[in-house]
């Protein structure tokens, strides 16, 4: 039905009567004829430019007026205003055409809004379209989970290598061997990850890290009686995890604001808490259902997922982390990136003229500022504290289930769960310390200031926990497991210290920094977890082989921090 016609047919109106009756009342005054049709006319237009929200209503009021007009004048002849008559017909036809075809548009716009909005399927579609999350979040999440395989693959060997030893006789200080020589891989792969990660981007090179770590973890049980064999691979898997890192800053110092910064940065990191929690939960329940091979190759399958997951074809689904020709960042969020390191000074000094969109890294090759680096007393101070900070973390995180066995008495599956609690707590604290940076920095306070704060709470908590825990107080075993809860969960303030210090003071150069500093604090997965089996098999002593050592590089990583750590920029020139 005609749209128009049907507004006069619902109101009893009519075109046509209308026209006579404009025709009959103007027929005596000419001048009150063309008065009256010029607002006839104008009164459909006004409705027309109020976009017909209304236009039932509006037409009725006007054709209201002009009948009650009209009556006022029937008397008037007909038969000599047949003409005027046929021109306000002409006027008011091309009106109604005008509103017919407005109608009509407006109609198949709403059409096709709610063929829009038509529910899709999968449901997951239409809440893509309705909730739009910042790529650099996608970014930060695919990023995490990476992490959480990371650990889970890490930890693995850490229960496993109770039965394996017992399997295959090992003594305290071939277990040792056999779990350091994860990190010989994971110190070798720091700087070329770096670099990589500078050159290819972070997320080619974390995509086939977690490739070579996955199907390095699967091979463990088919070489584990050889034992080169088993050495090897996993030097392999300390290799593909050990470019995590620099790809992970490489992504955050690209995309993230300094205000966001510690956010990211812990809840990145938090991941590797997150998979030591995993790794020790699910580890025993595997190993004593299925046997201890069955923990590498159901690991191992995560990691393959995530790396199939991770290369769904753009055309099919929606990446998480956009193809090689996409930016990896929206115009709005790198103008953020851009504004909010600028207002907190995260770019060099005005007086040297930089690119503002320095933080998306320049990719092209290029010399690496070697001698500046070491040049640098805040580069040093990184390297030595990363040293301190792994030496407890790596000793810790590899001994910890065999001391809650040997020394607290407990089986497998206890000594496992409770090797748990560091990582949980490690998990809250470190979200915490992020918050409680980010409102720091965002309230005023210098970023350095901010760095040294937490850095200091992750050293000296757990050194005084350790220490409480060493000393032959008469605590039950169960108080000695909250004490060292407590401290190593602490030591998570690093991740809003430590390892925010490679962005803070160069972008461009952070993930080759962190490749630098993660080299150095490769050291002590080497050395000193093969040294607290040799010492622990010399002196039968818990307190000598595995704390003393970590107390010591806690004291003097904190001295080193607060006299050398800057987060001020820095502009190493080559």
């Amino acid at each position: 039905m005609d749209p128009v016609n049907s507004i006069f047919r619902s109101k009893n109106l009519n075109f046509s009567a209308l026209t006579r009756s404009h025709g009959v009342m103007f027929g005596e005054n000419t001048s009150v004829w063309r008065r009256a049709g010029l607002q006839l006319q104008r009164s459909l237009v006004m409705a027309k430019r109020q976009n017909y929200c209304s236009p039932d209503l509006r037409v009725e009021s006007t054709l209201k007026k002009r009948r009650v007009y009209g009556r006022g004048h029937m008397a008037a002849r007909d038969s000599s205003e047949k003409g005027a008559s046929k021109v306000v017909s002409e006027e008011i036809k091309k009106d109604k055409d005008a509103l017919q075809v407005q109608l009509q548009l407006r109609g198949n716009a709403e059409a096709n809004v709610l063929e829009e909005e038509k529910w899709q399927w999968p449901p997951w579609k239409q809440m893509k379209t309705k909730l739009q999350v910042a790529e650099r979040y996608k970014l930060i999440g695919l990023t995490s989970l990476a992490f959480v395989i990371c650990n889970m693959d890490k930890v693995n060997l850490s229960v496993a290598i109770i039965p394996m030893s017992h399997e295959f006789g090992w003594n305290a200080s071939t277990a040792g061997l056999v779990q350091s020589s994860f990190f010989w891989g994971y110190a070798l792969s720091q700087l070329p990850g770096g670099w990589l990660a500078k050159q290819l981007t972070g997320r080619r090179v974390l995509q086939f890290g977690v490739l070579g770590w996955s199907l390095a973890t699967g091979l463990v049980p088919l070489v584990a009686g050889f034992m080169p064999g088993l050495i090897a691979t996993r030097i392999l898997v300390g290799i593909g995890e050990g470019v995590s890192p620099a790809a992970a800053t490489e992504l955050i110092a690209r995309t993230i604001p300094i205000t966001e910064r510690s956010r990211a940065v812990a809840f990145v990191f938090s991941g590797l808490s997150v998979g030591s929690v995993l790794g020790l939960l699910f580890a025993p329940s595997c190993i004593e259902n299925f046997g201890w091979e069955s923990v590498f190759y159901i690991f191992g399958l995560l990691g393959l997922l995530w790396f199939v997951g991770f290369q769904i074809p753009a055309g099919k689904a929606e990446l998480a982390f956009p193809g090689q020709t996409a930016p990896l960042i929206e115009k709005s969020d790198k103008n953020m990136v851009i504004s909010e390191n600028n207002r907190h000074g995260t770019h060099l000094a005005s007086s040297t003229s930089v690119d503002p969109h320095a933080v998306e890294l320049n990719s092209e090759l290029g010399a690496v500022p070697w001698k500046a680096f070491l040049k640098s007393r805040a580069v040093w101070a990184m390297i030595y504290v990363h040293f301190c900070g792994n030496w407890g973390h790596y000793t810790f995180l590899s001994w910890l289930p065999t001391y809650f066995s040997d020394e607290l008495q407990l089986d497998l599956t206890n000594a496992a769960l409770v090797s748990i609690l560091p990582s949980l707590g490690s998990t809250l604290v470190s979200n915490l310390s992020a918050s409680f940076a980010d409102t720091l920095i965002s309230s005023g306070v210098e970023t350095t200031t901010v760095r040294k704060l937490c850095q200091t709470i992750a050293f000296i908590s757990p050194a005084i926990c350790m220490t409480i825990s060493s000393v032959d107080l008469g605590l039950s075993p169960w108080t000695i497991v909250a004490v060292l809860t407590t401290g190593l969960a602490l030591s998570s303030f690093a991740l809003s210290g430590l390892y925010c210090t490679h962005q803070d003071i160069s972008p461009e150069y952070a993930s080759i920094l962190l490749g630098l500093t993660s080299t150095a604090g490769a050291f002590p997965g080497i050395i000193g977890v093969a040294l607290t089996g040799y010492l622990l098999d010399q002196t039968h002593s818990w307190s000598l082989a595995l704390f003393a050592p970590a107390i010591f590089f806690y004291l003097t990583g904190t001295v080193v921090w607060l006299a050398f750590a800057s987060s001020k920029p820095h502009k190493f020139l080559s």
